[in-house]
């Protein structure tokens, strides 16, 4: 391999989960281009697309995703893949979260009991799906019970973990750390908790110093059947189902 490496900026679920680890170097014999992996949230990743500080940018934020979009900084956003996010603690459940029938109604119990909550607090994708959800409980944050990580899904996972507390996560985090953690899924298949992730190439004609031949490689590699039906069966072997479920062809 030859050449400057693909700088790819991406969301820590990505490489927590161990999807990258399973495409890349596939990715990388196939086309002879390295690539440098930046797992840094999609809120850093997008930053750093802004900058021209990454090639290509692989997030699951979508606010924020199309911010990045309308300013020029990327282009070619296409959908790959999805997955959902999940509301888990500790099976004591001391906020009765279990029983609540939406996120909304689970996020008000927990801002009502004062029950320990751990965010991530670093902008992620993850990060600003949480508080996208507080909002319409009516009720306030307090630093009396509710405390940021300032760190990735994984170790957030461990803080709450430790902690018996509640947070939010990408499911395939969750099980890709599952066999560490007393937590359990308490709230899950509300349609607000969907998580679509987006391929992104930063655009060379804002930041004409990117490697724009690589970023297309590795966008339609992503894109591609043979991937996506990697993505499919991504987890099955280890957790008996899917971490991501491929979306090359939605519009979503």
């Amino acid at each position: 391999m030859s050449g400057s490496p693909l700088i790819l900026a991406t969301t820590t679920s990505t490489v927590d989960s161990g999807l990258l680890d399973a495409l890349i170097p596939r990715f990388e014999r196939e086309t002879g281009i390295t690539v440098k992996t930046i797992g840094a949230g999609s809120g850093m990743a997008i930053k750093m697309g802004k900058m021209g500080n990454a090639d290509v940018l692989l997030v699951h934020s979508p606010d924020e995703e199309t911010l990045l979009m309308k300013e020029g900084s990327g282009t070619n956003r296409q959908a790959v893949m999805h997955n959902d996010f999940i509301l888990c603690g500790s099976a004591k459940d001391p906020a009765n979260v279990r029983s609540a029938t939406n996120a909304t109604e689970a996020f008000r119990r927990i801002a009502r009991t004062q029950a320990l909550f751990i965010s991530r607090g670093d902008r992620s994708g993850t990060h600003v799906k949480e508080l996208s959800l507080w909002p319409a409980t009516g009720e306030t944050l307090s630093n009396l019970w509710y405390l940021e990580s300032g760190q990735g899904m994984g170790a957030t996972l461990m803080i709450a973990n430790q902690k018996d507390a509640y947070t939010l996560a990408d499911r395939a985090t969750f099980l890709a750390f599952r066999d560490k953690l007393n937590l359990v899924i308490l709230s899950e298949g509300d349609a607000k908790l969907r998580n679509p992730y987006h391929v992104i190439e930063v655009n060379p004609a804002k930041h004409p110093k990117v490697n724009a031949a690589g970023a297309k490689a590795f966008s339609t590699f992503l894109r591609s059947a043979e991937t996506q039906q990697a993505i499919a069966g991504f987890g099955k072997s280890r957790f008996g189902q899917s971490l991501f479920f491929p979306d090359a062809q939605s519009k979503y």
